[in-house]
């Protein structure tokens, strides 16, 4: 009880208890402020971008062509975006560079300020750059490699990787005009109707199926 009074008196010396008249007010505009951010946090699927599920990358459906192309390429069975796009030398690090890089992106996402050509800011850069270096070592170091490409040594310390592997993992092209539509759904908007495979697609399969079984 005692500390109980001594935040009771700390409170309202320093004006954070507002007066009686004032104060169902106060908790009702705190309990609003409350409840919406616990529905914004719902709304935005805030717990995925904890995991390291590739999918939380296109929750705001801007990276959609990233995660097409990843989804496509070689990477995708070896790598997922985490493993590119945060450190990785303690987990403190990384979930500060995930905390900091979703509220920059969550804010301009909000204020529909996206750039039309999404790029990497120095920081991220980086952090690519180590982590490629940190799965490829053997690749990096291998003395081998000087024999069949000119002056290796050169280009993997005074470039980034890829300057010369460009099209890994993202291919060439990266509007959706070009990738067309994912059509594996995303689970967070998935009901469970939804399939990959349509049902006119479906359909059609059978009528085939059936013509064929007619013809034997």
């Amino acid at each position: 009880m005692a500390k109980f009074r001594k935040l009771k008196r700390f409170l309202f010396k320093h004006n954070l208890i507002p007066p009686h008249r004032w104060r169902k007010y106060a908790i009702v505009a705190v309990g609003a402020f409350i409840g919406l951010g616990f529905y914004v946090l719902r709304l935005s699927n805030a717990a995925s971008y904890l995991s390291d599920d590739p999918q939380a990358c296109v929750n705001c459906h801007l990276m959609n062509p990233q995660y097409i192309t990843w989804n496509h390429s070689s990477h995708r069975e070896v790598a997922h975006c985490n493993d590119c796009h945060v450190p990785h030398n303690n987990v403190f690090s990384k979930y500060y560079f995930k905390a900091k890089d979703g509220l920059y992106h969550a804010s301009i996402f909000t204020l529909r300020a996206e750039p039309q050509v999404i790029k990497a800011k120095h920081a991220s850069l980086e952090v690519i750059q180590d982590n490629c270096i940190r799965c490829h070592q053997d690749q990096v170091t291998d003395a081998k490699m000087a024999g069949f490409v000119d002056d290796h040594f050169g280009k993997r310390t005074d470039r980034t990787c890829w300057e010369c592997h460009r099209d890994v993992p993202h291919g060439k092209v990266k509007g959706l005009s070009s990738v067309g539509l994912q059509i594996e759904p995303i689970r967070i908007y998935r009901t469970s109707e939804m399939t990959v495979v349509p049902d006119w697609l479906k359909e059609s399969m059978n009528e085939e199926k059936q013509k064929d079984a007619q013809k034997k």
